[in-house]
């Protein structure tokens, strides 16, 4: 096997510093006890997450980003899952011209989306509702969901398939007992990528949310519109923190590469 030569892993130490490094620029001012954005120089001080208390209207929008993002990917991954399936196993007319239209959401801006939603909805007297935010999440979430189900589609192994069906096994059996569980991986995997682009859209979402229904990002922009202090960082730092959790709990108690690539559990 061969290795990495010195400029290898002088581009790969770069390249990992400038992503980390936002992130820890961002992680190191939520500790600041400055009123004001700056790295805590003078000591470290919890005064920004204490202040998270002060506006419920944070841990508000974080329930709203959460739910929001936890339901529309898992609508969006109801109509992936059949659609990727066809596309992959079937060949018929307008066969590319429906992928092409399932997947024309990531090639329109979200602003001009946010515009279009935003009049629509407000035609139907949907404007201003939950329900509408979860058909705008869905409609651009579904791509995502689509494209790694459909890889996992497209790679799967039909004699398995097969071998099922000349047992006697039904539709749906053989959907839930060998299907699903062959494509399981890009299935979690496109859930996974749908539930983040839903948590952390703004440009669109600001369009639509009203003050019942506003998400983090919309929340945090509205903010830092008026204020310029440490909290957003704070507010940043407590859901990087979950994040970081949450991907650990899974690795430790499930493995991130059975989620993501479906390999055994072969070191544990």
């Amino acid at each position: 096997m061969s290795r990495n030569g010195p400029l290898a892993l002088i581009f790969h130490t770069i390249f990992v510093i400038v992503m980390v490094a936002p992130i820890l620029v961002v992680c190191l001012v939520a500790f600041t006890p400055e009123g004001f954005l700056s790295l805590p120089t003078n000591g470290f001080s919890l005064r920004w997450f204490r202040t998270i208390a002060q506006y419920p209207e944070f841990i508000h929008a974080f329930w709203v980003s959460l739910g929001l993002g936890a339901l529309s990917s898992f609508v969006a991954l109801l109509f992936a899952v059949p659609a990727a399936l066809a596309i992959a196993r079937y060949r018929f007319r307008g066969r590319d011209a429906l992928a092409a239209l399932f997947l024309s959401p990531l090639m329109i801006p979200h602003v001009v989306l946010g515009i279009a939603f935003l009049r629509f909805f407000t035609s139907a007297g949907l404007g201003g509702s939950f329900a509408a935010l979860i058909i705008a999440h869905v409609i651009i979430v579904f791509p995502f969901a689509l494209r790694l189900t459909l890889a996992a589609a497209t790679g799967m192994d039909r004699t398995v398939e097969m071998a099922a069906v000349s047992l006697g096994a039904g539709g749906w059996t053989l959907f839930r007992r060998v299907t699903l569980p062959l494509i399981l991986p890009g299935v979690i995997s496109g859930w996974a990528l749908a539930f983040i682009q839903s948590f952390d859209d703004l440009t669109m979402t600001v369009f639509l949310a009203a003050p019942g229904t506003e998400t983090l990002p919309v929340r945090m922009f509205l903010y830092i519109q008026d204020n310029i202090d440490p909290l957003v960082t704070s507010v940043s730092a407590c859901v990087i923190a979950v994040t970081m959790t949450a991907l650990i709990l899974l690795d430790r108690f499930y493995g991130l590469d059975r989620v993501l690539a479906g390999k055994g559990d072969t070191g544990r």
